[in-house]
């Protein structure tokens, strides 16, 4: 057992603890969760200090039998692409149970259970390297959610959360069905097994095969990203519910799909992914604008920052299909970008709710006065979200744009709109609630930012600094990773050969 396997084993055991202790005991049970979540992320450091960034194989691996027919094995590992999402997870989940505190007030102990169980299913969805495993993790890492929607959310909680399980479904098992498909043709769930066995050729896929398995986990991939039009699930999901649940939802549960894309979509089936970049570009394009545009119309808080998510992952997805280093490293980048920035607003927006009972925006307008702590961290949110310069949104957006250039100018062209859009509807949003005159009823019930909320919002604006400006800190590990699937992605490729007859010599 190495520290990889500890931090995927500690919430799990922070879950089934918590199931154990009496219910009554709400404080205590409050501050168990906590302290296995600060547990888990400090041992996760240990990950990031102990990883080469210049190796390109796995590191942390373990690899055990589980079960021996079919041939199952607990394999994990990880990469310069797991390896920040891994921590993202680990430093959320405390934030997240900070951020809970006062405002979960029934069925304590199952919210805080659920919670960690729903950390041990994200990080083992990002360090699974068996296929098996890996749809494990997925799913149990669906279930839990589902709860939070359903027990901790808002009015129609029952319907969000209904329809986010659903969709997640259904594309799971597509997944599934790929997978089993993988394992009659290939012989082995092991990833790195299969992926040796296509780099030396052994395993290759007839177009029609190719495609079908391609889209068969690309389709999973892309409802949970979610990739317009698969998106619909998504706003009635944040809108509904709890802080934390939105926080988790969009900051980590969102990257599983832009993750598999990178790990299985791109490596297993490069062929068919090669071919579909046009119209998958096409689709990532469209959020970019579609979700910007619906942003600036909405009048709940919650639900515009629902649909940033929708605009700023179809930079993502943009990236990862222009096949350009540039593109693929501010595609994960991005990824760790929007898991802090857009974390941060809704932990924000959770406050404000928190205050003031609301999401209306209509019901809000100068919180600044009563609240300038809040507004002040409200606006270094916003403007790393819009992209700012020095923040970390502007990097990621600038790679992902750099590498759409290289690849088609017009990509890059109209990706670049949706960049403006999002100061547009970020300083909206922020001069109708904290500017102008404070009514009343916000002089009252609005206040400043206290002690907890403080530490669960200074990590996040001291890593938008960071990321904005000391970037080296995180990319050499991404380049080392991307370059890798990059490789990958090249062999098996068709390579057409045209002959040409040489031009007739001219008579002198």
């Amino acid at each position: 057992m190495n520290l990889l396997d500890v931090v995927l084993a500690l919430p799990l055991a922070g879950f089934l603890l918590l199931a154990a202790l009496p219910r009554e005991r709400e404080e205590a049970l409050r501050r168990l969760a906590l302290a296995v979540a600060l547990l888990a992320f400090l041992l996760s450091l240990g990950l990031a200090a102990g990883y080469r960034a210049g190796a390109a194989e796995f590191q942390f691996v373990t690899d055990a039998p589980w079960i021996s027919q079919p041939r199952i094995r607990y394999h994990v590992g990880l990469d310069g692409l797991s390896l920040w999402l891994v921590l993202l997870t680990t430093l959320l989940t405390p934030v997240g149970i900070l951020v809970s505190w006062r405002s979960i007030r029934r069925r304590v102990k199952e919210f805080y259970a659920l919670f960690l169980l729903l950390e041990f299913g994200l990080i083992g969805v990002f360090v699974a390297l068996d296929l098996v495993l890996f749809y494990v993790f997925w799913e149990v890492s669906l279930v839990p959610m589902y709860f939070l929607i359903g027990v901790w959310g808002h009015e129609r909680r029952i319907y969000a959360a209904v329809k986010f399980f659903l969709f997640t479904m259904a594309g799971s098992v597509l997944m599934l069905a790929g997978i089993i498909y993988l394992y009659t043709y290939a012989g082995t769930f092991d990833y790195t097994e299969l992926l040796r066995l296509q780099g030396s050729g052994a395993l290759h896929f007839r177009r029609t095969e190719g495609w079908l398995l391609f889209l068969a986990f690309f389709i999973s991939f892309a409802i949970k990203v979610p990739l317009f039009p698969l998106h619909t699930w998504l706003p009635d999901a944040h809108v509904e519910a709890p802080t934390a649940g939105s926080v988790m939802l969009a900051s980590v549960m969102l990257k599983m799909g832009c993750y598999g894309l990178l790990r299985f979509s791109l490596p297993l089936f490069p062929q068919a992914a090669r071919d579909g970049a046009p119209w998958i570009v096409a689709l990532a394009i469209a959020g970019i604008i579609y979700g910007a545009l619906v942003a600036l119309v909405q009048p709940n808080m919650k639900k515009l920052v629902a649909y940033t998510s929708v605009s700023h992952l179809g930079f993502v997805v943009l990236g990862i299909f222009t096949f350009t280093p540039l593109g693929l490293d501010g595609a994960v980048y991005q990824m760790i970008n929007h898991g802090i920035s857009t974390g941060g607003l809704f932990i924000l927006v959770g406050y404000l709710y928190e205050r003031r009972h609301s999401l209306e925006i209509a019901d809000y307008g100068g919180v600044a006065t009563p609240a300038p702590n809040l507004a002040a961290v409200f606006m270094i949110t916003a403007l790393a979200s819009a992209g700012l310069p020095a923040l970390n949104n502007f990097v990621g957006e600038y790679l992902v744009l750099q590498g759409a250039a290289q690849a088609d100018f017009r990509w890059a062209a109209l990706a670049a709109t949706g960049v403006i859009l999002a100061a547009g509807y970020m300083l909206w949003l922020y001069q109708r609630v904290f500017f102008g005159p404070a009514p009343a009823a916000v002089r009252q019930q609005v206040y400043d930012l206290g002690r907890r909320e403080w530490t669960a919002m200074l990590p996040l604006v001291a890593l938008m600094v960071w990321l904005g400006t000391a970037t080296e800190t995180f990319l050499p590990a991404i380049r080392q990773t991307n370059a890798r699937i990059l490789e990958q992605t090249r062999s098996n490729v068709e390579v057409r050969v045209e002959l040409r007859r040489p031009a007739p010599e001219v008579a002198r």
